[in-house]
């Protein structure tokens, strides 16, 4: 028979196919209403031990709790961020991939490298903002500087000889010691690290002299290591004392505030970005979690995905022009 089958047995099929047709979106539906109804994978882009290691081990308890499910953080270290961000931006867009994204990932390495394994702008949603960072410049104890003042000296009458560890080329560590050779006009060498936690083992054994880093904030309260200054424009609540740049004498030129947030491959559903962003507000909103953001070093910061995302953009035109100024290209 060709044509419509307007009998009551081609018309039983034709419902049939339709309802076979349809399941698939009923189903998904109720899989975003149910969500989460699997554990989530949490990528981190650093190994752990690190600032950003620890602020995601904190979220993760919190939203564990939120949203009732499994939740399974992943250390994917590697290219400066780039390879954990690529492999949540090939994952696929259910929400149970959910990616710790960095200034890095997406302000600075857009500048340093064409063959990113993500699309910085157009490959993922953005959930909201996490945390803002607080960076101290700490030194070793045996070094022979005291005060931000001390330590430039220092650098001028031994040019060449003070080294510092970051969490990577173009990490937020690496370019605060370029923009501070930069300004204060010394000569320093760079060495970097797979994560901050190695950065911090190289500056307490002495194999380095300084850092700018947040892991540096236990080790100069524990008396490991000597804080000269918060490298940010207020001063680290945890360490009310140590005075900011600026407040030491010196008008440095800060970097754009680092910060970290959460975001999902491109083409998730709207409704489990708009679960998982109403539970990060309220996990933000908690004392309890501002006061365990403050011992690693951070403060806690929310802002929608959408207003989060311009922020994004508007520290990617300010770390292009920053590159080119402490001369860190491609």
């Amino acid at each position: 028979m060709t044509g419509f089958d307007l009998t009551r047995r081609g018309v039983l099929a034709a419902m049939a196919a339709a309802a076979l047709v349809t399941t698939p979106l009923v189903a998904q539906a109720v899989d975003t209403g149910a969500y989460p109804h699997k554990e989530i994978i949490f990528v981190v882009p650093y190994p752990p031990g690190g600032n950003s290691d620890n602020l995601a081990r904190i979220y993760a308890d919190r939203l564990r709790q939120k949203l009732g499910g499994t939740i399974v953080i992943e250390n994917k270290p590697g290219g400066t961020t780039s390879l954990g961000t690529g492999v949540v931006a090939r994952a696929k867009p259910d929400g149970y991939t959910i990616l710790l994204a960095t200034s890095t990932a997406f302000t600075v390495l857009p500048h340093l490298r064409n063959d990113l394994p993500y699309d910085p702008v157009k490959g993922f949603t953005f959930v909201g903002s996490l945390a803002g960072y607080l960076p101290v410049l700490a030194v070793r104890n045996e070094l022979p500087v005291n005060t931000l003042q001390e330590f430039v000296d220092y650098a001028k009458k031994n040019p060449g000889k003070l080294s510092w560890g970051s969490a990577g080329v173009a990490s937020g560590g690496h370019l605060a010691g370029e923009i501070l050779k930069k300004d204060a006009n010394v000569q320093m060498l760079h060495v970097p690290f797979k994560g901050s936690a190695d950065s911090l083992t190289a500056l307490l054994g002495g194999h380095t002299d300084f850092l700018i880093d947040g892991v540096g904030l236990e080790a100069v309260k524990s008396g490991r290591a000597k804080g000269l200054v918060t490298f940010a424009s207020e001063r680290n609540p945890e360490l009310p004392n140590l005075p900011t740049p600026k407040e030491a004498g010196f008008d440095v030129t800060l970097p754009f505030e680092g910060f970290w947030g959460i975001a999902v491959p491109a083409g998730t559903p709207q409704a489990i970005v708009d679960k998982l962003a109403k539970a990060q507000q309220d996990i933000l909103a908690e004392p309890d979690t501002r006061k365990r953001f403050g011992h690693i070093s951070l403060s806690a910061s929310w802002k929608p995905g959408p207003e989060y995302a311009k922020d994004i953009d508007a520290s990617r035109v300010y770390y292009g022009d920053l590159l080119k100024k402490v001369q860190i290209t491609q």
